[in-house]
């Protein structure tokens, strides 16, 4: 019986099922393959990798820059983007690197943002023209034991959002008081303070 109906199906109708069926199957694959295609599209997306910010902090004696939460600042022996400081003046003196993305927040000023060649490589953060530094003697966020410091020949200062010095003392370091000079003094006493030295400072500009 159903050989018989099969036989009365016309031949057109015979060819015309096993197109049809590959014909879905075609569009099935092309809706899925859209569908796919448009949920990697509306993904979210990638963050941007971390970089080098320069932020405001605000401090007792102004609010002064800092860059991972470390104090920055600047130092009188330097020139107009031009960078006095090195070897042992680097060691006890980092200079702040640029790493990726060099951005400012809460206060400081993109505009103010350069950079300029250190001579073993990589590019030293400036600001409003200062090349910035972290003081090795600050050992967590907020502290400011460098103020004041005559290390290496020249005061350093902390830099305030306008790109101006500081040369009042801050009281608000999270690791002392501060003294008449400016300088953080330890709970224990004397202040850290980098090792001096009568030739740190090559000729060049002054900002002191």
């Amino acid at each position: 019986m159903g050989k018989s109906l099969l036989a009365r199906v016309p031949a057109r109708v015979k060819l015309g099922v096993p197109v049809a069926a590959g014909l879905l199957a075609a569009a099935c694959g092309s809706a899925a393959a859209a569908q796919s295609s448009g949920s990697q599209a509306s993904g979210p997306a990638r963050e941007p990798a971390a970089g080098t910010v320069i932020m405001a902090h605000p401090g007792s004696g102004g609010t002064f820059l800092t860059s991972a939460g470390r104090s920055v600042y600047l130092w009188a022996a330097d020139g107009m983007n031009k960078s006095n400081c090195a070897g042992a003046c680097a060691g006890a003196w980092p200079p702040v690197m640029a790493h990726g993305k060099l951005t400012a927040s809460n206060g400081a000023k993109s505009s103010d943002l350069g950079t300029i060649a250190r001579p073993g490589g990589g590019k030293q953060v400036t600001y409003d023209g200062h090349p910035l530094y972290f003081f090795a003697g600050d050992s967590g966020p907020g502290q400011t034991h460098g103020q004041a410091s005559d290390s290496f020949g020249a005061r350093w200062w902390l830099v305030a959002p306008t790109g101006a010095k500081i040369t009042t003392a801050d009281t608000a370091t999270s690791a002392g008081t501060a003294t008449s000079a400016g300088t953080a003094t330890s709970a224990g006493g004397a202040a850290p303070k980098a090792p001096a030295s009568s030739s740190g400072s090559s000729a060049g500009g002054s900002w002191g």
